[in-house]
């Protein structure tokens, strides 16, 4: 559909109705996120798109195997920069608390090549880990290497896990690089499967990571992905889980590109607390 077909009809009159003004600005949105979720979604349940911004799986794995390295490792050292920033990660977790229940049911979301799933999966054995990813060859890889369960991927929803189902929901990289309104979505279905007892983990670039120095460090990165990198006050976060029921436990600054991220830790009240 062109701009032009979407213009409100030109008049002179100085009593243009707000109304039907407002009418038009609400068809142009309306017409404008039809033709942007078109593009978006495929016809299979994975569809929701976005694997070509992220990076390689072949590339990377070829370069993981010429360095010697887990792909863990590779990515991490070589193409973020920040040696052992997954593994610190993993080990806090331990440290607070969150592997020290036996987990069932482990689900994630946007596992991507796998370095936070691989080190979880070390941790706590789960029975069954479920995956919602959307970058389609890494999440068939995951499947084959680790046996995981891979979700219908919609990129909003947790809609194929059961309420009250999950030990553990996480999500690792991803609310710091997808718009504001998914990421509401997801926070609602983390809360909804997860169980009494069970511990919600997930970062965003928080206040704490919105310094001068980090902006410009940002600015001088020169990065336009779009919705990368994505802020979010640490006051929503909190607020939204401690009012369904869950009390913050502990965060963690990590590094993110040329910046840091929040990790936030949360545990939902025990069923016989």
């Amino acid at each position: 559909m062109s701009l032009e077909k979407l213009q409100p009809p030109t008049t002179h009159k100085q009593n243009y109705k707000l109304t039907r003004s407002a009418t038009w600005l609400e068809n142009v949105a309306r017409n404008a996120f039809t033709l942007f979720r078109a593009k978006l979604l495929a016809p299979r349940s994975q569809g929701f798109v976005d694997q070509e911004k992220y990076i390689s799986l072949e590339d990377t794995l070829a370069g993981a195997k010429q360095a010697g390295m887990t792909v863990e490792d590779y990515i991490d050292n070589v193409m973020s920069g920040t040696p052992g920033a997954t593994r610190r990660t993993l080990q806090w977790m331990a440290q607070i608390g969150v592997f020290d229940d036996p987990k069932s049911t482990v689900v994630e979301i946007g596992p991507g090549s796998g370095r936070y799933l691989a080190q979880t999966i070390a941790a706590c054995s789960p029975q069954r880990y479920e995956i919602y990813e959307t970058a389609v060859p890494w999440a068939k890889h995951l499947v084959t290497t680790y046996g995981v369960v891979w979700q219908p991927t919609d990129g909003v929803s947790l809609s194929a896990t059961p309420d009250a189902s999950a030990d553990l929901v996480q999500a690792h990289k991803v609310f710091n690089s997808i718009n504001f309104a998914p990421t509401c979505r997801y926070w609602s279905e983390m809360v909804r499967v997860l169980r009494p007892g069970g511990y919600c983990v997930f970062d965003i670039m928080s206040d704490a990571c919105l310094t001068p120095k980090i902006i410009q460090s940002w600015n001088d990165a020169n990065l336009n992905f779009g919705s990368y990198p994505a802020a979010m006050p640490r006051s929503a976060a909190v607020d939204y889980f401690t009012s369904r029921d869950l009390s913050l436990i502990g965060s963690l600054l990590a590094p993110l590109g040329p910046g840091m991220t929040e990790v936030l830790v949360f545990r939902k009240t025990p069923a016989d607390a």
